[in-house]
């Protein structure tokens, strides 16, 4: 008797959580554009946005995605199918909202100016031993991380890297290998 064959795969399973991630981080920017709030002058606003998009969200998603693919490839998933899973999730997710990121910033170009006066702002408050000099070369230095040839693939980086540390954790949580039920 043969193995049954199983059409279902890693990405198309991850990717609907990865599309789901992808847009909380939109709609998250969205809101807080439409209703003002800013992450840069409230610190703590700035904070619970980044645990949610750090520390909740990645390894909930990842976690359902794992389960969902353990639950259509007949309760089975190796360790390496739970680091893809969760590795696509958030490149997916990456990906969507860096191209957002970019579109928006092309829409509203006020935005980014806005956010560049916010963070003179912060930086002056925070270190007022810092020179006129000191503050112009980080905020050239923002700037150049906030254009779309650094801010696409640094944003994938940063969420693959994070994909990958939750994926570990989970993948040693929910891992079942058919070898082990043998």
């Amino acid at each position: 008797m043969s193995d049954k064959i199983n059409p279902t795969s890693v990405s198309k399973t991850a990717l609907p959580f990865g599309l789901l991630f992808g847009i909380l981080l939109i709609l998250e920017t969205v809101i807080f554009y439409v209703a003002d709030i800013d992450p840069i002058m409230n610190p703590t606003v700035g904070t619970v946005m980044n645990i949610a998009n750090y520390l909740i969200l990645p390894p909930l998603l990842i976690y359902i995605a794992c389960n969902s693919f353990k639950k259509l490839n007949s309760g089975f998933i190796s360790f390496g199918e739970c680091l893809k899973s969760g590795v696509i999730v958030c490149i997916i997710a990456a990906l969507l909202f860096a191209l957002f990121s970019v579109a928006f910033n092309v829409i509203f170009p006020e935005y980014m100016d806005e956010i560049l006066s916010k963070t003179k702002s912060v930086m002056i408050a925070n270190s007022p031993e810092m020179t006129s000099e000191q503050v112009e070369m980080a905020l050239s230095v923002t700037k150049k991380f906030m254009s779309p040839m650094i801010l696409i693939p640094a944003t994938i980086a940063i969420y693959a890297f994070i994909g990958l540390i939750h994926s570990l954790i989970i993948g040693a949580i929910v891992k079942k290998d058919k070898f082990q039920s043998l």
